[in-house]
C-alpha cells in the first residue's frame, strides 16, 4: 500500500502505477521456477529464512530513502524487482511446506487457516498504514514492514515439520523440467492455475486505488486503506465461513462459481460513485477471492506427490502473481485511455466471460469430487494425474 501511493504521490500517473505489477512479476517469471527447484532440493524452513531476510533488507532500503527524500521512480522500481525476486523464492517454499505441518485430511482446512491469516493480516495493515502515512509518511510504514519481518523469520525457526525431505532422482534444469511436465500430465492442476491466472489478469485494480481514493472518491491516504481493507476483511468473511462449513463434495464448482462472483464485484466497484458501494462491492470481491483461493490451494496440494510440492507451488505462484500483476499494467494502460472506472468496469466483465468459458471448454473442472479428501487415500504417486483430472 505504501508503495502504490508512494508512486501515485510521486508521479499521479496511472501508467506508472500499473508498471509496478511488471516489476513484481518479472522477478517471478525468471526466478519462480528456480524457487521450485530449491524448495524441493533444500530444507525449506531455510529457505523462508534466507529470502525473508532479503525481504527485510528491501524494505529497509526503501525506509531509508523516503527518510532522506531521494526515493525515485528507478530505486522504487529497482527494489520492487528485487523484492520480487526474494518472494519469488519463499512463496514455492512456504505453500510447500504446509502438507509437512499437518495430516492430509486437514490440507483443505490449513489452506483455508492460511489464506485467512495472510487476510487478518491485509485488514490490519492497509487500514494502519494509511493512517500512519496521512500522520508521518510512507517512510515509517516502509520501517515498521522491515521490522515486521523479523517476527517472520522467528515463527520460521519454531516450526516442526513431519516426515523426511525427498532426495530428487534429477537436479537442476532435469528437475525444473520434470515439473512442467508433471503439470502438464495433470489437468485439474494446469485449468486451475490457469483460470486463476485469467481471472486475476482481468481483476486487477490495486494499482488504480489511489485514483479512486483521490480523484473518484475524494477520501486521501486513508481511505486508500480504507479500500484496500474492504477487500481484505471481505477475504476473512469468506475464509470464516468456510472453515466453518463441511468441505464442499465440488471444489472445482465452487472455483467456478466464485470466480464469476469476483469479477461482478469488481465490475461493481468500478461503476461505484459512492463510498458505501465501492466498499460493499471490494468486501464480495475479497470473499470470493478467498474461497476460489481456498480451493485452489487444497486441489493443488492433494493432486501432487511431496517431490513435486516445491515446484508445483512455483508455477502456481507464477500463474496466481502473474495474473494480477500483469493485469496491474494492463488496467493502468486501458485507465491512461478510458479512465480508472472504465477500465475496472471492463475488467470484471471479461472475469465473467473468462469464467464462463473455462466452464464450457473443461467441464472436468466442475465434476471434481472432494471424496479423495481423507486420510484414507495414499499420498499421491509420482505418476500424472489420469488426463480426466480425477
Amino acid at each position: 500500500m505504501a508503495i502504490v501511493w508512494h508512486v501515485f504521490v510521486l508521479t499521479s500517473d496511472p501508467l506508472q502505477l500499473g508498471l509496478l505489477g511488471l516489476f513484481r512479476f518479472a522477478p517471478l517469471l525468471v526466478f519462480g521456477i528456480i524457487g521450485g527447484v530449491v524448495a524441493d532440493q533444500q530444507d525449506r524452513r531455510k529457505v523462508l529464512i534466507t529470502a525473508h531476510c532479503g525481504l527485510l533488507l528491501s524494505s529497509g532500503v526503501l525506509a531509508v530513502a523516503a527518510f532522506g527524500d531521494h526515493a525515485s521512480m528507478p530505486l522504487i522500481y529497482g527494489v520492487t524487482f528485487v523484492s520480487g525476486t526474494f518472494s519469488a523464492m519463499a512463496g514455492p517454499a512456504r505453500q510447500a511446506i504446509i502438507p509437512s505441518l499437518v495430516p492430509r485430511s486437514e490440507l483443505a482446512g490449513a489452506a483455508t487457516i492460511a489464506n485467512l491469516s495472510m487476510q487478518v493480516a491485509s485488514v490490519v495493515g492497509p487500514a494502519i498504514g494509511g493512517v500512519i502515512i496521512g500522520v508521518s509518511g510512507v517512510g515509517t510504514v516502509y520501517a515498521l514492514d522491515a521490522v515486521s519481518f523479523v517476527a517472520v523469520i522467528i515463527a520460521v525457526l519454531q516450526m516442526q515439520t513431519r516426515g523426511k525431505p525427498v532426495e530428487l532422482a534429477v537436479k537442476g534444469f532435469a528437475a525444473a523440467k520434470a515439473g512442467f511436465a508433471f503439470l502438464w500430465a495433470t489437468p485439474i492442476l494446469l485449468v486451475v492455475m490457469a483460470l486463476d491466472f485469467v481471472a486475476t489478469f482481468f481483476g486487477a485494480t490495486t494499482t488504480l486505488m489511489p485514483i479512486f481514493a483521490g480523484e473518484i472518491l475524494d477520501i486521501g491516504a486513508s481511505g486508500l486503506g480504507l479500500l484496500l481493507a474492504a477487500i481484505a476483511a471481505g477475504a476473512v468473511i469468506g475464509g470464516v465461513a468456510l472453515s466453518l462449513s463441511p468441505v464442499p463434495q465440488r471444489p472445482g464448482l465452487v472455483i467456478l462459481v466464485a470466480i464469476a462472483v469476483y469479477g461482478a464485484c469488481i465490475a461493481g466497484f468500478g461503476l461505484s460513485q459512492n463510498l458505501g458501494f465501492a466498499l460493499a462491492f471490494l468486501a464480495g470481491s475479497g470473499a470470493a477471492d478467498a474461497i476460489s483461493m481456498s480451493m485452489r490451494h487444497a486441489i493443488r496440494n492433494l493432486v501432487t506427490p511431496d517431490a513435486y510440492r516445491g515446484r508445483i507451488a512455483a508455477a502456481h505462484s507464477t500463474f496466481a502473481m502473474g495474473g494480477p500483476q500483469l493485469g496491474e499494467v494492463r488496467a493502468g494502460a486501458i485507465a491512461a485511455l478510458i479512465g480508472a472506472p472504465g477500465s475496472v468496469a471492463l475488467g470484471g466483465i471479461a472475469t465473467i466471460i473468462a469464467c464462463i468459458v473455462a466452464a464450457r471448454l473443461v467441464p472436468s473442472l466442475g465434476r471434481y469430487d472432494s471424496a479423495s479428501w481423507t486420510d484414507d487415500q495414499p499420498e499421491p504417486s509420482m505418476r500424472p494425474a489420469p488426463a480426466d483430472g480425477s
